[in-house]
């Protein structure tokens, strides 16, 4: 009787509770994919496709599709939390599954302390004399107190900002039109590579569609609902991406924006509406605050699912009894995002996020592939193609990037195999 207590007061302590709905599912991941990405990428794109730049987007678009439909596939097969980790480790094997959530946790646990450097420098744009450092720290706290309190409360600000944005890039978008000059476009090369590379760098802005899928177990019907928000993320925000893409290259055309540092502000000040230009800028604030909100939120549950299944210390799964939330594995998180914020410099770590998110997109394509005929949605043709894709888009990562995602590979190796031989040794 007392050994029934206790399973059922740890199961209590480790078991998620579905409280999203479809909406905030959504948003979950608009929230993640309408980022900084939209900010700045958008310049870096330009740079490389030039005026075909809305080519690159929709390339980008079809190859993230293709593994949407996997992830979408997948979730309505089992909504899990964790995500790819827990999809390949059960169809593809438990090794692979590691390597999965730790570059998972890995990458994103970079990135998100990226990101809050780049609120960081947004806001120290407008009053210089802040320290970027100690406010990039501060609001990686902030936003781990937040996740602390609760997925709704979280949720809640994350539908607040990713209004907030959306509406700031339709402003964007309804200021822009009216002043576009059509010999931007000029001359348009929609077959040169740098098309392909424009895609690569939009791919990556993309990227966070499948953010939703890592807390499928906190969504309400989530069979039905995390499927429809993975797709409806990705469509809402293709469709931004392109319109302000156009109007982008309309206002100013692709040299200027690779060259500038905020593109979209750039451009929208050649319409000379000061404050449109001044609520652009707002935008680049909102944008990297909700990418690092959605980051804490993901990376907080890869650590609990991998907790649940004693890959990383059991600690990880438990949960606070008043907020339901996995505290250690926020805190830890939240913290780690802090240090790195103050002391380390990302711009050449930050590079494993590239390797790493065609690497675990790979394996969900082949997780999706290995699913039995009765389970598949669509035709196996499509998680073949997103694998190809993913696996094509590889050539275009730097060689640094390489170098410092294997490495991470091989760090995560060699803690699963240590682990492993001590368990059973």
């Amino acid at each position: 009787m007392k050994e029934t207590d206790a399973r059922k007061k740890h199961e209590y302590k480790t078991k998620l509770v579905a409280s999203l709905g479809l909406f905030d599912a959504t948003a979950i991941s608009v929230g993640a994919i309408i980022g900084a990405g939209i900010f700045i990428v958008t310049g870096i794109a330009a740079g490389l496709a030039g005026s075909a730049l809305i080519i690159s987007m929709l390339i980008a678009a079809a190859i993230a599709l293709l593994t949407a439909l996997s992830f979408a596939e997948l979730t309505a097969w089992q909504p899990r939390e964790g995500s790819i980790y827990e999809y390949t480790y059960q169809l593809i094997s438990p090794f692979a599954g590691f390597l999965t959530g730790w570059m998972w946790i890995l990458s994103n646990t970079f990135a998100g302390a990226a990101v809050s450097l780049g609120f960081a420098y947004y806001l120290t744009a407008i009053s210089p004399t802040l320290p970027p450092n100690v406010i990039a720290a501060f609001l990686c706290i902030a936003f781990t107190v937040l996740n602390f309190l609760g997925i709704r409360q979280s949720a809640l600000i994350n539908n607040i900002l990713v209004a907030a944005k959306l509406l700031i890039l339709t402003l964007f978008v309804i200021v822009g039109v009216g002043h576009i000059n059509r010999a931007n476009f000029a001359p348009f090369a929609p077959f040169n590579i740098g098309v392909l590379y424009g895609a690569f760098y939009i791919f990556f802005a993309y990227g966070g569609f499948a953010r939703v899928a890592v807390i499928a177990e906190e969504v309400k019907d989530a069979k039905r609902n995390v499927p429809k928000a993975i797709l409806l993320s990705l469509a809402i925000s293709t469709l931004v991406y392109i319109l302000v893409g156009v109007v982008a290259v309309g206002l100013i055309g692709a040299p200027s924006l690779s060259a500038s540092q905020s593109p979209l502000t750039d451009a929208i000040n050649i319409t000379g509406n000061t404050t449109a230009a001044y609520t652009v800028s707002a935008g680049g604030l909102l944008a990297t605050a909700s990418v690092l909100l959605t980051s804490i939120l993901g990376v907080s549950r890869m650590a609990y699912a991998m907790g649940r299944r004693k890959d990383l210390p059991q600690a990880l799964s438990k949960l606070h009894q008043k907020f339901n939330t996995p505290y250690y594995s926020i805190w830890i998180i939240g913290v780690a995002m802090t240090l790195l914020a103050l002391f380390v410099d990302l711009s050449k770590v930050v590079a494993i996020s590239t390797f790493a998110l065609l690497f675990y997109y790979t394996l969900a394509n082949v997780s999706a592939l290995r699913l039995k005929a009765q389970k598949k949605l669509y035709p196996r043709l499509i998680p073949v193609l997103g694998a190809i894709t993913c696996l094509a888009l590889m050539i275009f990562i730097p060689i640094e990037a390489w170098i410092i995602g294997t490495a991470g590979l091989g760090i995560g190796a060699i803690f699963y195999l240590t682990k492993k031989h001590l368990t059973t040794g």
